[in-house]
């Protein structure tokens, strides 16, 4: 009975498996994977409606001029790491609509989505819900 009881507790501990492909809101949706990277997590793009439209989209919206040649597939726009069970921060995400960088925060939601939060500074944020890709 114990040794069950310390299973389910170590069960219940273990961080959640978010790794994978992710469907992000937005204008036609955008899919991201997600990969263990370090201590944390990095998201990727891997497609858009700006790269389906021309596969090889550059990061033309960059604050550094320098980085605007990059293109936007497998490009990283996210690295956080785990604070708690079902949650990351210490992080940030890049936004490569307006070429911005800002505080990021994850959470795992009991449905199953994850929530992304972007702030400069709080209460300036944004925040995406995504579901796991099919």
């Amino acid at each position: 009975m114990i040794a069950a009881l310390a299973l389910a507790a170590s069960v219940s501990a273990a961080p959640a498996d978010v790794t994978g492909l992710w469907n992000a809101p937005g204008d036609g949706g955008s899919t991201v994977r997600l990969e263990r990277c370090g201590d944390g997590l990095c998201g990727y793009i891997v497609t858009s409606p700006h790269i389906q439209a021309d596969p090889g989209q550059k990061d033309v919206r960059n604050r550094d001029a320098a980085q605007r040649g990059r293109p936007l597939r497998n490009l990283m726009f996210m690295k956080v790491r785990a604070i708690g069970p079902g949650h990351w921060g210490d992080g940030w995400v890049y936004n490569p609509e307006d070429g911005g960088t800002y505080k990021g925060v994850m959470t795992l939601r009991p449905d199953g989505r994850l929530s992304l939060k972007g702030c400069v500074v709080a209460p300036f944020c944004k925040t995406q819900t995504w579901r796991r890709a099919s």
